[in-house]
């Protein structure tokens, strides 16, 4: 009889390509079994063979070729098929031994049901407060970027400014802006009334100022493109903040205070849906709606804002944030109680950390893994207030000039303050 030695059988095993075959009746193997490649028949045939201690004749040679359709014929030259391809009794468990690797099966079993059990889970008040924000997150930032169309057109040519130029030779930056912000000037803390402010946003205006010259001759082609969808996110976002559960029940003067500081770093934070990390770019749509850095230099801001706010970007992309945990930093960080012009800050405070409270919770139930992220997402707020103090100083200087200044939307100078007259 022609023997099949185990060491012929063992490469098969890992060899996905090959088909396992039984060593002993050519029928479809279902793995390794007694130290070597048999299909479940045969597997069963030697261990009851072996545990009775059985002696078969062969009532022929003692040379009967083993088949699929045959291997019931000659317990004898089955066996011995069996012994040659290597199988040994010395793998086979006893009864003891079976009965403890069932409960050790069913131990594992028991234990992973009691581990899922355990598993923190969000109370109802926290999964509501969760559904809230992202149902609020889905009405006001719309995927499609169908509104871009509205603004005034994005204009790239034009006088290549020492900042479009810099940008231009950065490799690593190579197209870096922003789906809403990068280019829009920064927090402050100057008048603004509420019932205006909600009033814009419910009109879902833009409020454009007149086309007037479009910029010429200062070489700020996209500024009016990119006031145009700076004030259209801020309308975003106190549509959004509007929804954060205790948001409306702060006085008006507390609201206003959060949403004129906050505004430009919500911006920041939730462009980054629309973030490459393939061009470092924000696309928002068709062509002309992708935004390099390059293009937000021809809105008046210089690589010292936007090379970090990329680098912000590229960080918060690669955190790979759920949903979830992308809406409750938005919310966390528009209530801030240490931000300009806040009075009850004790109040904030306590929503604020009621927010932290559901992100953590939320990570600890749903994100494997993550026992740094909340301290990763938290850095990222720091990382948002430098951007905001750069924004906030280029956008000073911007608008003190009238030629800029008036290129700005109602609310990106209520919002952004220094309007100059």
């Amino acid at each position: 009889i022609e023997t099949v030695s185990t060491s012929t059988q063992v490469p098969d095993e890992f060899d996905r390509n090959v088909p396992r075959i039984c060593g002993v009746c050519g029928d479809k193997a279902s793995g390794f079994h007694f130290n070597a490649m048999t299909c479940e028949g045969c597997k069963g045939f030697f261990r009851r063979s072996m545990k009775r201690k059985a002696s078969f004749t062969c009532p022929f040679n003692g040379s009967c070729t083993i088949t699929k359709d045959n291997r019931r014929h000659c317990q004898a030259c089955r066996l011995k098929r069996c012994l040659d391809i290597g199988m040994m009794k010395e793998f086979i468990l006893t009864d003891e031994e079976v009965q403890r690797k069932k409960e050790l099966i069913q131990r594992r079993k028991d234990e992973e049901a009691q581990r899922e059990v355990q598993k923190p889970q969000l109370s109802e008040e926290q999964r509501s407060i969760i559904d809230t924000l992202v149902d609020a997150h889905h009405k006001t930032y719309d995927d499609s970027y169908s509104d871009f169309s509205r603004f005034r057109p994005p204009v790239r040519e034009g006088p290549v400014t020492r900042s479009a130029s810099r940008a231009a030779s950065l490799h690593s930056l190579s197209d870096a802006s922003s789906d809403s912000f990068s280019h829009s000037p920064e927090s402050g803390d100057r008048k603004m009334n509420l019932s205006n402010l909600l009033m814009m946003y419910q009109e879902q205006g833009l409020n454009s100022s007149p086309d007037s010259k479009e910029g010429e001759g200062t070489g700020l082609s996209m500024l009016p493109h990119l006031a145009d969808l700076v004030s259209y996110s801020i309308q975003k976002v106190i549509g959004f903040a509007k929804t954060i559960p205790g948001f409306r029940e702060l006085t008006a003067e507390d609201q206003i205070a959060l949403l004129k500081s906050s505004a430009i770093e919500v911006i920041m934070l939730r462009s980054n849906q629309s973030f490459s990390l393939e061009d470092m770019s924000w696309s928002c749509g068709g062509p002309d709606f992708k935004y390099c850095v390059n293009d937000v230099t021809k809105a008046g801001h210089t690589l010292e804002l936007l090379e970090p706010l990329v680098k912000f970007q590229v960080g918060l992309k690669k955190l790979n944030l759920h949903e979830e945990e992308h809406v409750l930093l938005m919310a966390i960080c528009l209530l801030s109680p240490d931000r300009p012009g806040v009075q009850d800050h004790e109040r904030v405070e306590a929503l604020q950390d009621r927010l932290s409270e559901v992100l953590q919770a939320y990570i600890r139930a749903h994100h494997p893994g993550g026992c740094l992220l909340y301290a990763k997402m938290i850095q990222k707020l720091a990382d948002l207030r430098s951007l905001n103090e750069e924004h906030s100083k280029q956008y000073r200087s911007l608008s003190f000039q009238p030629e800029h200044s008036m290129q700005l939307t109602p609310l990106v100078l209520e919002v952004f303050g220094g309007q100059v007259t």
